[in-house]
């Protein structure tokens, strides 16, 4: 399998090559040059293994269909060594259940941070020491998170060898858990570096160092936010493991609806019906912060500044500037990568926003991709946590609610699965205000919040973020 950019350049590249890197060199975003296709025959032989062998043994039929530098063996035993029931709490890794009628919950919560994270995250971590140890290199890690991904990320990468991690989060935007999960963390390959800003300046941020060629090749830069191709594609699988368990027979159809601020989870879902999974619609739900669906709705995407960056009850979704959005449009534009780098490299910077409006290829994103969206507010998140409490008996978290409430509009004829995104406890203050109590912690996370912290502030400065980078390099 070749892979190139979303924004034009071809030059062949295999996993490997893109694994360590995040960012193409001409700014756009790795993508394979074609999507296997899942026929009848292979969607059931897939059923089989899922069924007889478990997630581990479908993550691997999955991955080397992208993954072919890695030999079999050797990828086979990484899937097995990530996806096992110590690590995940069950032989099901992500469980199916049912909340009501045709709406179920795919939880992908279990894992060592809480958050739907840790599904990608902790192949990454293995990946990244399997081919650092391979070449013999080192890596230098830098991310960007809104909550989860910085915890998720910190927790595959303590103690690897061959690899740091620098992460940079908005400084005071995080709920009291998500900040102790990741700053409560002493070992010496993991940087916390706190932003007086919001998400999108640390992503901005990521962007602008992985954009310094030289600077990325001198430190060796990678990166393991969403951006990078390999976390994307670690998704894909809890797809067709969820499509899966809601179905009996593969003539069946689902829908997924998928909290969203950064598009890299719907995304995955994307890939996932691009290769022929039976998915009729891929759901996008956002909160106050609404840039997805506003593109959806009306085909203008328009990122906000910081200013207009809203703080909400479900902050790890308060994005206004979805960095995997452009590996949509690139397809929906028909893999036009000049069009693409026209749109995210020149419109935004120039005024900051485009318009598809007037595109026929637009209707395409319903019509041909399946998508649709919608929007919750601090007032829906509230009634539909009280709804799940009280009429349903199920607690789920402030981001799963965002995605159950859109769900609701969207109900079909087919099972409609909402993707879980966190266990409720690492947003307990609203889960209170919702519901009178708090949600249960498990009992390694008693006391996280007291521990010892260990963070560096600093200004949405990409430069002071270099020098950072240089001074614990050295």
């Amino acid at each position: 399998m070749r892979y190139l950019s979303t924004r034009g350049d071809a030059t062949p590249r295999q996993f490997c090559d893109i694994l360590l890197e995040g960012l193409a060199p001409d700014g756009g975003l790795y993508l394979p040059a074609h999507y296997p296709q899942i026929g009848a025959a292979r969607l059931a032989a897939l059923r089989t293994v899922y069924r007889d062998q478990g997630y581990a043994a479908l993550a691997f039929e999955i991955l080397s269909l992208y993954i072919d530098d890695i030999p079999a063996d050797d990828l086979r035993a990484i899937c097995a060594k990530t996806y096992t029931a110590e690590v995940f709490g069950s032989a099901a890794i992500v469980p199916v259940r049912l909340l009501e009628g045709l709406l179920h919950i795919e939880a992908l919560s279990n894992g060592p941070t809480l958050a739907f994270k840790d599904m990608a995250m902790q192949l990454l971590g293995h990946l990244f020491e399997y081919e650092l140890a391979r070449r013999g290199e080192q890596l230098n890690i830098l991310g960007a998170t809104s909550g989860d991904t910085g915890s998720a990320a910190e927790y595959a990468m303590r103690g690897k060898k061959g690899v740091r991690v620098f992460m940079t989060s908005p400084h005071g935007r995080m709920s009291a858990f998500q900040q102790a999960q990741m700053f409560s963390l002493q070992d010496e390959n993991i940087h916390n570096i706190a932003i007086r800003g919001v998400f999108d300046d640390c992503q901005d941020i990521v962007k602008a160092v992985s954009n310094d060629l030289a600077f990325k090749r001198q430190y060796k830069i990678g990166t393991v936010n969403s951006i990078n191709w390999a976390r994307l594609l670690a998704q894909v699988v809890y797809y067709f493991a969820g499509y899966f368990q809601a179905t009996q027979s593969d003539a069946e159809q689902v829908s997924f609806t998928v909290p969203s601020g950064n598009f890299g989870n719907v995304c995955a879902g994307h890939v996932a019906r691009m290769m022929g999974l039976p998915i009729a619609k891929l759901v996008v739900a956002t909160n106050e912060n609404d840039v997805l669906d506003e593109f959806f709705r009306t085909g203008i995407y328009r990122v906000r500044g910081s200013a207009d960056t809203h703080e909400t009850s479900s902050p790890s979704m308060d994005i206004s500037k979805a960095s995997n959005f452009e590996r949509f449009v690139f397809d929906l534009l028909g893999r036009d990568g000049a069009a693409t780098r026209a749109l995210f490299g020149d419109a935004l910077a120039r005024q900051g926003f485009f318009d598809l409006s007037a595109d026929p290829r637009f209707q395409d994103a319903a019509s041909r991709y399946g998508f649709a969206s919608g929007k919750s507010t601090h007032a829906d998140r509230l009634a539909t946590l009280q709804d799940c409490w009280q009429r349903l008996g199920q607690m789920i978290d402030t981001h799963t609610a965002d995605g159950v409430k859109v769900a609701r509009a969207h109900l079909g004829t087919e099972p409609m699965l909402v993707l879980e995104t966190a266990l409720p406890i690492k947003f307990a203050a609203t889960i209170e205000e919702a519901l009178g109590r708090l949600p249960e912690r498990p009992a390694q996370f008693d006391g996280i919040e007291d521990l010892p912290k260990r963070v560096q502030v600093m200004p949405a400065d990409a430069q002071q973020v270099k020098d950072y980078i240089a001074r614990h390099c050295a």
